[in-house]
């Protein structure tokens, strides 16, 4: 069986508070992006995993894909499988490649063995694999609260809208984007901005709190939400704890960027 784990943006991300158990409080948006990696999940003598495409930084025995086979089977007998994950979506990002990874090979693992696991099942199992991995069992823009696990439908939409994406050459650690925030309590609700406000409002409004500390430690990053403001974005912002920065436009267009940059633009279909 073959999917697409797709990347999603951040529209807004406060964060709140600290936690007892260590985690951060927080809200946000998730918005799902058709810039996707491919994963092939086949039945086999024995378990492997294998990759191709991107690099991806670590030990490959504790990739996402891996976490998700060993966390099912605590549960299910599954006979072992290869899985062969093609990595696009850049990593260190923001754009969450990795969490929808897992998140898929859960999805297919449940389709190829009939587990019959519903969506807010899949969703817990995901919430163990990582903080954002459960919105990726989702096919919806989703509000994400807690540590990014309490998911509930957002009345937004922004189908047909051009969507431009572009990652520096930088990779930023989520403990390093943490270590630079003061959690507080936002002076208008997120949800508020999203539902209440039109698109062409949500500059100045809609923030994301780790911009300013990302953007002063990687002074490279800001200029590149700068370019797509001046190309003409509605709005543009860092996704999660960056490197990555989008641009919407409500109509196409053609930007060129600096080598090492990478970027991907397309419509969006949600």
């Amino acid at each position: 069986m073959v999917a697409f784990p797709p990347c999603k943006i951040n529209l807004g991300l406060h964060i709140l508070h600290k936690r007892t158990d260590g985690y951060h409080a927080l809200e946000t948006c998730f918005y799902p992006v058709p810039w996707t990696d491919i994963l092939e999940v086949i039945p086999s003598d024995t378990l492997a995993f294998s990759q191709s495409g991107d690099t991806i930084p670590g030990d490959p025995h504790d990739n996402l894909c891996l976490r998700a086979y060993h966390l099912l089977q605590k549960d299910f007998t599954l006979p072992p499988v290869r899985i062969h994950l093609h990595k696009i979506i850049p990593t260190g990002a923001g754009l969450g490649g990795g969490s929808s990874d897992g998140a898929y090979t859960l999805r297919l693992l449940n389709d190829l063995f009939n587990l019959n696991l519903a969506p807010a099942a899949l969703a817990a199992y995901a919430a163990q694999l990582g903080s954002d991995c459960a919105f990726f069992t989702q096919d919806a823009p989703q509000l994400g609260t807690g540590r990014g696990e309490i998911l509930t439908n957002i009345g937004i939409s922004l189908k047909g809208k051009f969507l431009v994406l572009a990652k520096p050459p930088i990779h930023v650690s989520t403990a390093e984007a943490y270590a630079g925030i003061t959690p507080a309590t936002p002076a208008t609700p997120l949800t508020q901005i999203l539902t209440q406000e039109p698109l062409a409002a949500w500059k100045g409004k809609l923030h994301n709190d780790f911009e300013a500390s990302v953007f002063a430690r990687h002074p490279s990053i800001e200029p590149l939400r700068e370019k797509l403001y001046r190309a003409g974005a509605v709005y543009a912002s860092m996704s999660g704890s960056g490197a990555a920065v989008f641009g919407i436009f409500d109509k196409g267009v053609d930007l060129a960027f600096d080598p090492g940059v990478l970027h991907w633009s397309g419509v969006l279909t949600r």
